[in-house]
C-alpha cells in the first residue's frame, strides 16, 4: 500500500472495523496495518493508493446516504428517511393502507410509524421501501405462559418461572432409528419430558450439513442455517446395516448418511415426491430452497463424482453461484437430482413440525427451542447462494483471552452488515424465520455477534483479526419483530467477552441471557441462586462444558491431560477443583439444595441432585437442564478445540426415548425441580 496508516485507519473505521481492541486484561491493542489491509480486501474495500481509499470512502458515504431497501423502526416512533418530504402511503401485510404527509427536519423526511408491529410497504418520494416496525420487546416467557389455556391471571409482582431440558437430537434412541436420533424420536421425547412438567426442550442445531460429505457433521459449522439436516428424517423399514448402526454407542455419521440417504432415495424413486402437498410446499419456499437443493446436487456431482474442488469458490466459474450459466444448465438437465434434495428438505420440515406439534399437544407453553449457530461453513450452500450478504474470505472467532491465549478461529463465516443492509436484510430475516418456524423459541449462539464479530482473513491466525461492528439496532429490531410474529421466545448466549452495555441491550429487547452454574460466582464463592439474573436462562452446564458429574469427578481435567496437557497442569487443576467442589457444596447447603457433609469425589448422585435443585431455585425465568445432568452422565457432548481427537457430537443415550427419564433418580430430580418452578 502506498498511502499512510492514518488513511488506512480512516477507511477501516468507515467500514465498521475497529482498529483497536481491548483484551481480557484490559490492555489496548492496535490492529496491524497489514491485517487491516487484508480484512478490507476481503470485504471488497482493498485500496492500493490514497486515491482509491478516498474513492471507497466516498462510495460508502453515497450508499449510506441513500434509502436502504429495508429500514427498521420502533412501533409508534418517528422515522426519518433521506428523501424529500411530502405525501406517503404505507400498506400493511393485510392490505390496509395508511396515508399522510412527511415533514422535513434536519434534511430528512419524518413520519410516525404505526403502533402495530409488522412489515409495511412505504411509498414516498417515488420510492418504495420496506419498513420493519418492531415491538419494544420480544415475545417473552411470561407471554408464553400467559397464553396457556386457562392460565391464571398473574398477581402483581409475580415472576414467570418454568423449566426445560436441553437435548442433543442425534443422541436420542428409538427402535429402528438407523443409528442417529431423528425427528420421530424427538416427538416421543418431548411427550416424555412433558409428563414430568417440562415447559421447553432446547435441541442441538438442526441446520443443513453436506450430504455429499458427511464427515463434516459439527452442528455449529453447517452448510446452511436456513435449511435442515436431512439425516434426522425418520425412515421406515431399516435394513441390516441400519440395525448395526443402531447398536453402536457413537453415531457413525458417514455410515449413517450412506445408509439413510440411499433408503430415502429409494422412497423418492418410488414416486414419493409426487404428493401435491410437497409441490405446494416447494413453491412456497421459493428461491432459498431451490438454491440449496441445487447446491447439494452440484456438490455431489462436481466434488464427489467428478473430483473437482470441495469448496464452491474453486469450482469452474460457471458453477459459482445459483445463477451462473452452468449451474442453471445443470438444473435443466438434471431436474430429478435437484428435486430429490428439495424433497429431503420437505421431509425434514414435516418431521420437525410434527415434533413441535407434539409439544403443543402435550401442553408445553414454549415447546422446542431451536439453536441458531453463529455462522456457516464458507464452502456451504448458504454462503454460495447469499454471497453478497456473507463475509466471503473471512472467518469468525474470538481474540486472545484468559483461556485461549492465541485466540480462536472457528473456521466459519457469518453475515456482512453492509451486505445485509444492501439486500434488505433478506438473509438474516430468512434465518430467523427458519429457526422460529417450528419452534416456540430460539437460542442465538454467541449473541454478541448481533453487535460485533471478530473477523479473521482466511489463512491468518486468530490474533490477526479485528472487530467488525454489526448493525446492532436493526438486527435487534428484526429479532424482536420475528419473535412476536412467530410467538417465539429468544435466548441469547452471552458468555465470554461481552461488550460493555450489551447485556442491558439484550434485556431491553426482551432477550434472555444465559447463566451457567460454573460461572455464577463472586470471586471464589458461588452466588446464592436468589441473586442470579431474573431475565435469563439458568443452566447446570452447556454442551461445551463438563456435566455436573464430570465436573465433580474431574473428567474434564483428565481429558485435557489426554489431549496434550501436562501432568503439572493437571495437578494444579485438581487442587483448584478440590477447592471449587467445597465452595459449590457450601453454596448448595446454604440455599437448602443439599444437606450433610461434602460427598467424596466418586459419590456423584447427591451432587447431581443438589446442582439441579440449585439451578431450579434460581431467580431466572427459565431453568434449562441438559439431559446429561438430568440422568447423571459424566461425559459432555463436545470438547471445544478438538475435532477427531474426541468423539464430539457422537455420544448416544443408552436408553430409548420413553425411558430416558424413567429412572428413579431422574424422576426424583425432575419432580423436585418441577415443584420449585411450577408456573
Amino acid at each position: 500500500m502506498s498511502f499512510d496508516d492514518a488513511l488506512l485507519k480512516t477507511l477501516a473505521d468507515r467500514a465498521g472495523i475497529s482498529t483497536r481492541w481491548q483484551d481480557a486484561f484490559g490492555k489496548e491493542h492496535d490492529v496491524a496495518p497489514d491485517d487491516l489491509g487484508a480484512i478490507l480486501a476481503a470485504l471488497g474495500l482493498g485500496a492500493s493508493s490514497s486515491e482509491e481509499a478516498h474513492a471507497l470512502i466516498s462510495k460508502m458515504d453515497e450508499v449510506d446516504a441513500a434509502p436502504a431497501p429495508l429500514v427498521t423502526g420502533d412501533a409508534g416512533a418517528d422515522l426519518g428517511l433521506p428523501v424529500a418530504a411530502g405525501p406517503w402511503r404505507m400498506r400493511a401485510a393485510d392490505g390496509t393502507d395508511t396515508t399522510g404527509t412527511a415533514i422535513s427536519r434536519d434534511g430528512q423526511a419524518w413520519l410516525q410509524l404505526p403502533e402495530q408491529p409488522g412489515y409495511y410497504q412505504l411509498e414516498i418520494a417515488q420510492r418504495e421501501i420496506t419498513v420493519a416496525v418492531a415491538p419494544h420487546r420480544c415475545f417473552t416467557i411470561g407471554d408464553a405462559l400467559s397464553a396457556l389455556a386457562n392460565a391464571p391471571e398473574p398477581s402483581p409482582g409475580d415472576r414467570p418461572r418454568c423449566w426445560g431440558l436441553a437435548q442433543q437430537l442425534y443422541a436420542l434412541r428409538r427402535p429402528g432409528d438407523g443409528g442417529v436420533g431423528d425427528f420421530e424420536a424427538l416427538d416421543i421425547f418431548v411427550r416424555e419430558a412433558a409428563t414430568h412438567g417440562a415447559a421447553a426442550i432446547t435441541i442441538s442445531p438442526v441446520h443443513a450439513q453436506f450430504s455429499a460429505d458427511p464427515d463434516r457433521f459439527s452442528p455449529y459449522a453447517p452448510s446452511s442455517r436456513i435449511m435442515l439436516n436431512v439425516l434426522h428424517v425418520a425412515v421406515d423399514d431399516p435394513g441390516e446395516e441400519a440395525a448395526r448402526l443402531e447398536s453402536l454407542d457413537l453415531v457413525d455419521w458417514p455410515a449413517v448418511a450412506r445408509d439413510r440417504l440411499s433408503r430415502l432415495r429409494r422412497e423418492f424413486d418410488l414416486g414419493m415426491s409426487e404428493e401435491d402437498e410437497f409441490h405446494d410446499w416447494r413453491k412456497a419456499e421459493g428461491d432459498k430452497l431451490e438454491a440449496h437443493a441445487l447446491f447439494e446436487a452440484l456438490h455431489a456431482h462436481l466434488w464427489r463424482d467428478r473430483g473437482e474442488a470441495w469448496n464452491w469458490k474453486d469450482w469452474p466459474e460457471g458453477f459459482r453461484s445459483p445463477h451462473a450459466p452452468d449451474a442453471v444448465a445443470y438444473t435443466e438437465q438434471h431436474p430429478d437430482e435437484v428435486t430429490f434434495h428439495a424433497w429431503l428438505q420437505y421431509r425434514a420440515d414435516r418431521g420437525l413440525k410434527a415434533a413441535q406439534d407434539a409439544t403443543v399437544e402435550a401442553g408445553m407453553p414454549i415447546g422446542l427451542i431451536s439453536d441458531l449457530a453463529v455462522g456457516t461453513d464458507s464452502g456451504g450452500s448458504h454462503c454460495w447462494s447469499r454471497q453478497g450478504e456473507s463475509l466471503v474470505g473471512l472467518t469468525v472467532g474470538a481474540p486472545p483471552d484468559l483461556l485461549q491465549r492465541h485466540g480462536q478461529n472457528w473456521g466459519i463465516t457469518a453475515f456482512s452488515g453492509r451486505g445485509l443492509r444492501a439486500h434488505g436484510f433478506r438473509a438474516f430475516i430468512e434465518m430467523l424465520q427458519g429457526a422460529m418456524r417450528h419452534a416456540g423459541g430460539v437460542r442465538i449462539d454467541h449473541a454478541m455477534g448481533l453487535k460485533r464479530l471478530w473477523i479473521v482473513p482466511e489463512g491468518r491466525s486468530a490474533a490477526q483479526g479485528a472487530y467488525l461492528q454489526m448493525p446492532e439496532t436493526d438486527l435487534l429490531r428484526l429479532t424482536r419483530l420475528e419473535s412476536l410474529l412467530n410467538r417465539a421466545i429468544v435466548l441469547g448466549e452471552d458468555l465470554g467477552t461481552v461488550p460493555e452495555g450489551f447485556p442491558e441491550r439484550l434485556q431491553e429487547a426482551g432477550i434472555d441471557g444465559m447463566r451457567v452454574l460454573w460461572f455464577e460466582r463472586d470471586d471464589k464463592a458461588f452466588k446464592p441462586p436468589a441473586q442470579w439474573t431474573r431475565q435469563a436462562s439458568a443452566m447446570t452446564s452447556t454442551h461445551d462444558l463438563p456435566t455436573v458429574a464430570g465436573w465433580w469427578k474431574g473428567v474434564d481435567i483428565r481429558h485435557r491431560l489426554e489431549l496434550g496437557g501436562t501432568v503439572q497442569e493437571e495437578e494444579a487443576e485438581l487442587v483448584t477443583r478440590r477447592a471449587d467442589r467445597s465452595a459449590l457444596w457450601h453454596a448448595m447447603q446454604a440455599s437448602g439444595a443439599c444437606a450433610g457433609p461434602e460427598p467424596a469425589v466418586w459419590d456423584l448422585i447427591p451432587v447431581v441432585d443438589a446442582a439441579v435443585a440449585q439451578v431450579g431455585a434460581s431467580a431466572c425465568e427459565l431453568a434449562m437442564i441438559p439431559t446429561e445432568d438430568a440422568i447423571g452422565l459424566e461425559e459432555q457432548p463436545n470438547i471445544p478445540g478438538t475435532t477427531t481427537e474426541h468423539p464430539n457430537w457422537r455420544r448416544r443415550l443408552h436408553d430409548p426415548v420413553g425411558q430416558v427419564l424413567a429412572g428413579e433418580r431422574a424422576t426424583l430430580r425432575l419432580r423436585r425441580l418441577d415443584q420449585v418452578r411450577r408456573f
